[in-house]
């Protein structure tokens, strides 16, 4: 089988089969790439450990933190305790929200809400408008605020 072909059923498999987290099965969340097809990975109860990606996987599909990931755990080996079995996408995971057997506590990890997001990033609010536009604009918390005055001593100056 030629590397596109692969690419192409596998890529396949990953987006069009639908799992659930039945048996030793669990959904993890993705901290951290740790090198040679090695992630660190969290569970539901916190723990953190590393998990190997498969064969068919590697150079056709990636991940990256935050991500979440389906593994079954393994035997051998004291520091990589489980193995990447398939890669959640959002509809994938919707679908075992579905089915009720999402973690809650990854439940509120992919919804985010205005709670989440510092209040100066949020649009102004149409109560604190005095007849103005609304600036549609985000603020950028990494620059400092500048502003600037108009002044008629300028305009007169310049006419003079």
């Amino acid at each position: 089988m030629s590397k596109a072909t692969k690419r192409k059923h596998v890529t396949k498999e990953v987006l069009d089969d639908y799992v659930l987290p039945e048996g030793d099965k669990q959904v993890v969340k993705v901290l951290a790439s740790r090198g040679n097809n090695l992630h660190e990975v969290e569970t539901a109860e916190h723990d953190t450990y590393l998990v190997s990606m498969p064969t068919k996987y590697r150079k056709n599909v990636w991940i990256k933190r935050g991500d979440f990931v389906l593994v079954q755990p393994i035997e051998e080996g004291d520091k990589v305790k489980a193995e990447i079995i398939h890669i959640l996408y959002k509809d994938q995971i919707r679908y075992i929200q579905q089915e009720g057997l999402w973690p809650a506590t990854f439940a509120s990890a992919n919804h985010v809400t205005e709670e989440t997001i510092p209040s100066d990033m949020l649009p102004p609010s149409d109560e604190d408008s005095d007849d103005e536009e609304p600036d549609l604009m985000m603020v950028n918390p990494n620059r400092r605020q500048v502003e600037f005055e108009e002044s008629s001593t300028d305009e007169d100056s310049d006419n003079t």
